[in-house]
């Protein structure tokens, strides 16, 4: 017997035809009984029936639109089964269905995400999406070393827009047909960097690979990330990294950074010097640093230099760490060294002991320093200049009185700032007013409240006005327009002479100082007068 047609509607259309096909029909009900408008709902299929329901409708996961019109049709049927009274087997109908998920957003790794531009409504949005995306690349390139190389795809378009190079390379007459361009000078960190600028105008430098970057963006002719590249290194740039930028601003052809990296290993030799970058130059640029003139420090430090720079250079070849090797590998930067011009203590205890040197030449040197007749020499008889140390003096006046101003381990300070990168070499502080004294004196230097710099040392004042001068070990770098704290603790028992007439902007040269009162000054000493009265920096 047929079904009523009522059942003709969702999972009950399925079930229909489920039963039509079935090679055992119900069994029809005995004459003389009342015939049921629907199937029994206690009676169990045949399990011909629920295998072929399985296989006719298997499990699916249904997209988001068919999972949503099958939700209505089951709504529908189900509304019009309870309004007509007919139904299929319990056993056959459908079971709930579970939850919709969201939509994917589109990222980098999900590029078949539908209707991706709309989460991007801005140009610049939808250009960075396809930053190291395979989505719509039309080339590949093998980035990095063999060994160490990575595939990165890309787009010819935004590549040639950006870049000169690209463009002759994907557009010009002899345009690049390949799918895949190998590029093994260039680190895989670098190339990437370069590529999210192209496609999204971000810069991401890191102090690790922000020389490879900058090469990168040289050899692709990409100006505003060189110059991003070079600002960073700007901003980087101390003593320990000094002669390794050098080295490269002059390999980069970058005249700005090359000055900034002569300022700080000017002012800063001695820790320029002994740093582990100063053994990984080339040959050349040695050369160019031990002739400098106005290396701030003593002769002996530049040979020790040297020396470190030739048994790493040994190493690199592969040669054994010996005398004869190290003077090999130096060739004529050995005899630019200003040897003479140390203290015959320094050369005694240092280069005659260093087994670098002939006997014949280490013989000549100690006559040299010693005999009336001086032999001739191949190495330079001239000291070097150096740096020579400017003063800004912020009082316009000094005086003294006969009950004021005693030091007695009480804290003098003053902060400042000023409008250029400056490096302070020390302080020049006031002594005794009443004849010739020795004090004790801690000067630091600080910012924020952290200490950059600090001695520890005596002085003698000859009972004037003068101011005396007091250093730090090394001269500390300080920023533009950032504010310092100078600090001097000094202990002796007689009276001093104090500064009046304090100023508030000095100007020394091309450098503008700003001075302020510091909470650290327990003394007296302020901007309108006190103590610690000069800076001593180099510019």
């Amino acid at each position: 017997m047929l079904l009523p047609l009522a059942c003709l509607h969702g999972r009950v259309a399925q079930c229909l035809t489920s039963l039509l096909v079935l090679a055992e029909p119900f069994p029809r009900p005995r004459r003389g009984a009342k015939a049921r408008s629907a199937a029994p709902t206690s009676a169990e299929p045949a399990p011909a029936v629920a295998k072929m329901a399985a296989e006719l409708y298997p499990p699916a996961s249904p997209s988001a639109a068919t999972a949503t019109d099958i939700a209505n049709s089951n709504a529908a049927g189900a509304a019009e089964s309870t309004k007509v009274g007919l139904c299929c087997p319990p056993c056959l109908a459908p079971a709930p269905l579970p939850p919709l998920p969201a939509p994917p957003l589109p990222d980098n790794n999900n590029p078949e995400s539908p209707n991706w531009q709309s989460f991007h409504p801005t140009l610049r949005e939808r250009n960075a999406l396809m930053f190291n995306n395979e989505l719509m690349a039309d080339v590949h390139f093998i980035v990095g070393a063999l060994g160490a190389a990575r595939r990165v795809p890309a787009h010819k378009y935004v590549l040639a827009v950006g870049s000169s190079v690209f463009y002759a390379m994907f557009y010009g007459d002899l345009a690049e047909v390949k799918s895949e361009i190998h590029i093994p000078d260039v680190e895989p960190a670098a190339f990437l960097v370069l590529l999210k600028y192209m496609y999204s105008d971000e810069i991401d430098l890191e102090a690790d690979t922000v020389l490879a970057t900058l090469y990168a963006a040289k050899k692709y002719i990409v100006p505003a990330l060189a110059k991003a590249c070079v600002n960073f290194l700007e901003t980087s740039l101390e003593a320990k990294n000094a002669c390794v930028l050098l080295s490269q601003s002059r390999l980069f052809e970058e005249p700005e950074l090359t000055q900034r990296c002569w300022e700080v290993i000017d002012a800063q030799a001695e820790m320029a010097l002994r740093s582990e970058g100063f053994c990984e130059i080339d040959r050349q640029t040695l050369e160019i640093i031990v002739t400098r003139e106005a290396l701030n420090t003593k002769e002996a430090v530049v040979f020790e230099a040297v020396l470190n720079w030739a048994e790493a250079e040994c190493k690199r070849q592969g040669l054994p760490v010996t005398p004869h090797n190290k003077r090999h590998v130096l060739g004529r930067a050995l005899y630019l060294v200003r040897i003479p011009t140390m203290t015959l203590e320094e050369f005694a205890n240092g280069a005659a002991q260093s087994d670098i040197l002939t006997l014949e030449e280490t013989h000549n040197i100690f006559l040299w320093y010693t005999a009336a007749k001086k032999p001739l020499l191949d190495f330079p008889l001239t000291k070097r200049k150096g740096l020579a140390p400017q003063r800004c003096h912020r009082f316009q006046s000094s005086a003294y009185r006969s009950n004021q101003w005693r030091y007695r381990g009480r804290c003098d300070s003053i902060q400042f700032a000023v409008d250029r990168r400056v490096f302070i070499a020390g302080l020049g502080l006031y002594g005794s007013s009443s004849g010739k004294a020795e004090y004790s004196v801690k000067i630091e230097l600080k910012r924020l409240g952290m200490v950059l710099a600090q001695n520890l040392t005596k002085f003698v004042s000859d009972g004037s006005s003068n101011t005396f001068p007091v250093w730090f070990e090394h001269p500390v770098q300080v920023e533009q327009d950032t504010f310092y704290t100078a600090s001097a603790v000094l202990d002796g028992s007689e009276l001093s002479y104090f500064g009046q007439e304090g100023m508030t902007e000095v100007q020394c040269g091309k450098v503008a100082f700003q001075f302020q009162c510091s909470s650290d000054s327990t003394n007296g000493t302020g901007v309108q007068g006190g103590q610690i009265p000069e800076l001593i920096f180099y510019a």
